[in-house]
């Protein structure tokens, strides 16, 4: 899309004047001479000073609350949420490859029947979270104990965060999706006293608690299956339970009673808020040391960033994991710019997941909406299968208008808005008015895609180690393919890597990011080993992420790749694995990926998961004689098939050929898998990240017969 043209997909918000950033971002200190690095750059228009205060009285977690409190009141919700009515269950045949061998076997499909939304005020959620804080102090919860947060996405998750916080008690974090060795360490490690968890993952829990001493409560919500929570006491017959609704009513008392304790126990910025575990592609999960000062460094950067475009009273849609740093930034940040957090489940998104009800989109009609490339891949792929399924007319009409809006046909482009796209965002609950991909780099067709047919996109960049915190690309700033400007609270310089060419004297700078300032995480807990690695820490301070970035002309920085992700192929030429992977993923036909290159190989290989709907569109209309039988073919026989496979191979060539790729990154061949990619699996992280290592071992066979 012409970049004169981009102007017109943020024509819904209130956007600052162009020059309202400067030169994007400058450099404030140059390189000494000989030193193999670049100079040290910060967003233009804080160049003087790093951000660490998004307001005079805010500078930990519950300051964020009492200025929610003092601005918004109940006059503005804090959070939403849906209750489930009733659980719909249907059993269907799938077909699964075993030892080569295709069997079939029952699977058990879950559709939820849920309420409306309901909600708290701000009044109202601070009392919720004062409840909690009464029952943790009743139970003697102290200052230095580690309460461990095990559960889903939603207001308990934050009524126990935001308890803890405002008695300086830390957090430790376990995805919800963690297996029984990952939840074991995130008990033990920190020597959790308490936890706090779901009752349908209680049954993970009853696995690991024999092997956790230090644990001494079980806090639950919701209602368990007959006989979980007896069966644990008989395992650990020390261990006190409380469902969090008792733990409340204990909690209902006079704030008198602990008035002393709770000014005594108030946090500092540098009091740590949470042992926040990584999802980690390998090895146990290191906890990140996360403060209250580099949390509250990070509202600055984001309400500084994106202010005018989150204005009170919107609707957030939070369902990725707020075990994740990404989640838990953004919803902090929501409560200190009065914008509601509208709690949602992945399955109930869309009313594919959902029975007697709309899916949670519909339902909640949310402004402003996160998500990881996978998610975004999913929409862009199910909107494509609707249209595949809804005709050519339908088709021809939606890319039309598609077309009309990339090129900023006036009224070509007003028509197809009125008649065509919005009709698509109903999907959406019709109200989004831009979205952020961060976790993972998006591709730039999907990115552009979805920011013409839905919202403005924009990207972001960071890890846990920064509070999520490196960059953000501001909707003033709109384009494809870049990661964003340094945030306000955040200085950037790169390190040279000599063997790839990445060099900071190169035309565009590029090299390993390095990053500093009040958002970067002070170490890694009980990791000595790590905190003393010059490959993490150079010795003056930076943190070293390894990722390499490129400054663009416009101060924005793109990343190329992970300093791991690069191989030398035969012809001694490097690849980035993870720039490639972002490409091939945009393809129709692929719902996960992974590329591999074994050492000495001259192409690399794609193991994928297909997007069924949209492969088996492709069967049904080809002409060739060699799809003529497939045409009913179960899914496992389809990703099995060599015709199936050449035409996932040539249409993921054809996006690498869009996308300049050529040579040594040209896939040789693919593997397709017929089974979805989740934790459970072991394919993925719990955070969605592919583990390349792990689905590398598991297709080993089948990747050596694509490369010979």
């Amino acid at each position: 899309m012409p970049a004169e043209h981009l102007h017109y997909l943020t024509t819904g918000l209130a956007t600052r004047p162009e020059s309202y950033f400067g030169q994007g971002s400058v450099e404030i200190e140059t390189p000494k001479p000989g030193s193999s690095e670049g100079g040290v750059r910060r967003l233009a228009i804080t160049a003087h000073e790093l951000v660490e205060q998004p307001h005079s009285t805010v500078r930990t977690i519950p300051d964020v609350i009492a200025y929610a409190v003092r601005t918004y009141g109940s006059n503005y919700n804090a959070v939403g949420w849906r209750d489930v009515i009733k659980v719909h269950e249907e059993v269907r045949d799938v077909n699964k490859v075993v030892a080569g061998q295709e069997v079939k076997e029952k699977k058990t499909w879950k559709f939820y029947e849920l309420s409306n939304y309901k909600f708290l005020n701000y009044v109202e959620f601070e009392e919720a979270i004062r409840e909690v804080r009464n029952g943790l102090l009743k139970i003697g919860i102290g200052k230095d104990d580690v309460v461990n947060v095990y559960s889903q996405t939603g207001v308990p998750w934050q009524l126990l965060n935001h308890a803890c916080a405002s008695i300086s008690t830390t957090i430790a974090t376990a995805y919800d999706t963690l297996g029984v060795d990952g939840l074991a360490h995130s008990l033990n490690e920190p020597d959790c006293l308490a936890i706090f968890t779901n009752s349908d993952l209680l049954p993970t829990l009853a696995r690991v608690i024999a092997n956790t001493p230090k644990l001494k409560w079980i806090i639950y919500d919701g209602e368990p299956g007959k006989g979980v929570v007896d069966g644990m006491k008989l395992t650990r017959q020390d261990i006190q339970f409380l469902h969090l609704n008792e733990l409340r009513a204990l909690g209902r008392v006079h704030d008198g009673d602990f008035t002393a304790i709770i000014e005594a126990r108030k946090p500092t910025p540098d009091t740590v808020a949470c042992i926040m575990y990584t999802s980690g592609s390998t090895g146990a999960p290191k906890g990140v040391c996360i403060t209250h000062g580099n949390l509250i460094a990070s509202v600055s950067s984001v309400s500084l960033v994106f202010g005018p475009h989150v204005p009170k009273g919107d609707i957030y849609l939070s369902y990725l994991p707020l075990a994740h740093v990404l989640e838990y930034i953004v919803e902090l940040c929501a409560m200190f710019v009065g914008v509601t957090c509208g709690y949602a489940r992945p399955k109930t998104l869309t009313d594919a997941g959902v029975k007697g009800c709309r899916g949670d989109l519909v339902e909640l009609k949310p402004q402003i909406m996160f998500g990881v490339p996978s998610v975004w891949e999913t929409i862009r792929k199910g909107i494509v299968g609707k249209l595949n399924a809804g005709g050519a007319v339908k088709r021809a009409l939606f890319y039309g208008a598609l077309e009309a809006k990339k090129r900023g046909t006036p009224v070509l482009s007003g028509l197809g808005e009125k008649v065509v796209l919005s009709k698509v965002r109903e999907v959406t609950g019709g109200k989004l008015k831009f979205a952020m991909n961060g976790g993972a780099p998006i591709s730039k067709e999907t990115q552009e895609f979805l920011s013409i047919a839905l919202m403005p996109m924009m990207q972001g960049y960071g890890m846990t180690e920064s509070c999520g915190m490196c960059t953000l690309l501001p909707p003033e700033y709109i384009q494809f393919g870049v990661a964003g400007l340094p945030v306000p609270s955040i200085e950037i310089k790169l390190l040279d890597v000599p063997a790839s060419g990445y060099l900071s004297s190169n035309a565009r700078p590029q090299g390993e990011i390095c990053i500093r300032g009040p958002s970067v995480f002070k170490g890694y807990y009980k990791r000595p080993d790590l905190n003393e690695d010059e490959s993490i820490w150079t010795k003056d301070g930076w943190f070293r992420t390894g990722d390499v970035g490129m400054w663009n002309e416009d101060g924005t920085l793109t990343l190329i790749d992970r300093l791991k992700n690069l191989v030398k192929m035969q012809n001694g030429e490097f690849i980035a694995l993870e720039r490639l992977e972002s490409l091939y993923k945009s393809c129709d036909y692929v719902s996960n990926l992974s590329v591999h290159v074994d050492s000495g190989a001259a192409f690399p290989v794609a193991v994928l998961f297909p997007h069924e709907a949209n492969l088996r569109h492709a069967i049904l209309t080809a002409t060739e004689p060699a799809f003529a039988q497939l045409k009913q073919a179960d899914f496992a026989t389809l990703c099995s098939n060599a015709s199936v496979q050449r035409l996932v191979l040539d249409a993921c060539n054809d996006v690498g050929k869009k996308n300049g790729l050529k040579g040594p990154e040209v896939l040789c061949g693919v593997v397709l898998t017929p089974e979805e990619w989740t934790p459970e699996t072991g394919l993925v992280s719990a955070a969605m990240k592919v583990k390349r290592s792990a689905v590398a071992s598991a297709f080993e066979k089948e990747i050596k017969v694509c490369q010979t």
